[in-house]
């Protein structure tokens, strides 16, 4: 047994050396800026496609504690690109790093404030209304959204989002809610959940995963493809953004304590967030592997929405939409639930 633990041991020594000297470094260039408040952007990725796409506008909204970029990871492992190449215009929500009057918002804040300016930007450019899409939290953020403003929302669609924080594992939700007291000293010196901070929490949801992903890279060929992409990915993961305190705390608190999506308790500017309100066509994709938003914790949002398609791929949280199985598992099941619009 200690034989084993020090080959293991060893095994891990090696992937992380090996991830450090890797030479792979991401140097795509963005596509053009729309529109911008504060230090957010809308990147228009209808202009990355040989014709100009000119087809249906997606306004993509991702989570608010990473990068927006893993939908636009590499040249191989674009999700947007892949889809604009397709005759779609995606135009991609980056919050960006939050300054000193971000670091003030709370969700509503962001919902009914930047993100509905957004989406009023992005339908003017589109001249009609355009397809919502959220990733992971972003999901969550751009229901509210499509809820508050409907008339400008033709299509919805949930990419790995949590709904019942308490589904699946409830203890688990209630240990990251936990913490919350043990951040506060943190939050009041920089007004934000530090990246540090979140890197642990996100670490704590899956603790044996790290080292086992490291384990099997340091086995890899490294000149794959399979390490470019495990190094892309892990330099998306180590190069995070800080959460405003009043963010930090309404979800943390309100979503993984009090579980208030699955409620029906979470308000946003005084506006239930009540999925079955919303009256357009869906797309919810549920990756089954998912170790950060639980299976069982967004399937859910597929019931309530009444003209909701539920699309269960045998992937993970990342995997889904920047893995090598990306394609197969999301880009083509969501490109032909649009092509069916």
């Amino acid at each position: 047994m200690f034989a084993e633990l020090l080959r293991q041991d060893a095994a891990l020594i090696a992937g992380i050396a090996a991830y450090r000297r890797h030479p792979y470094a991401r140097a795509l260039a963005d596509p053009p800026v729309v529109w911008v408040e504060g230090g957010s952007r809308l990147l228009d990725y209808g202009a990355t496609a040989p014709d100009r796409a000119a087809g249906p506008v997606l306004l993509v909204v991702p989570s608010l504690i990473n990068r927006a970029y893993v939908l636009d990871l590499m040249e191989e492992a674009s999700f947007l690109r892949w889809l604009a190449a397709r005759g779609m215009r995606p135009l991609l929500l980056d919050w960006g790093w939050p300054g000193e009057a971000e670091r003030r918002f709370g969700l509503t804040d962001v919902i009914a404030g930047r993100l509905e300016r957004a989406l009023v930007a992005a339908a003017a450019i589109a001249g009609e209304r355009v397809v919502m899409v959220g990733y992971c939290m972003g999901g969550l953020l751009a229901l509210a959204s499509a809820l508050r403003r409907p008339e400008l929302v033709r299509a919805f669609a949930a990419l790995a989002t949590p709904w019942d924080f308490h589904a699946g594992d409830p203890a688990r939700a209630r240990v990251a809610a936990s913490l919350l007291p043990l951040f506060e000293p943190l939050m009041a010196f920089h007004d934000a959940l530090p990246v540090d901070a979140l890197q642990v929490l996100f670490t704590a949801l899956d603790p044996y995963g790290v080292a086992a992903k490291y384990r099997a890279f340091g086995r890899l060929a490294q000149d794959s493809a399979r390490a470019r992409l495990f190094v892309a990915l892990e330099d998306w993961l180590a190069d995070g953004v800080p959460l405003a305190a009043p963010i930090a705390r309404e979800c943390l608190g309100g979503w993984y304590g009090r579980n208030e999506p699955a409620r029906l308790a979470w308000n946003v500017a005084g506006l239930p967030v009540d999925p079955r309100a919303l009256a357009v066509p869906a797309f919810v994709a549920v990756p089954g592997r998912d170790r950060i938003v639980l299976p069982e914790g967004a399937r859910p949002l597929a019931r309530l929405i009444p003209k909701a398609v539920l699309h269960e791929p045998c992937s993970g949280h990342i995997g889904m939409v920047a893995g090598s199985g990306a394609e197969a598992a999301l880009w083509r099941p969501f490109a032909s639930w649009m092509s069916g619009l």
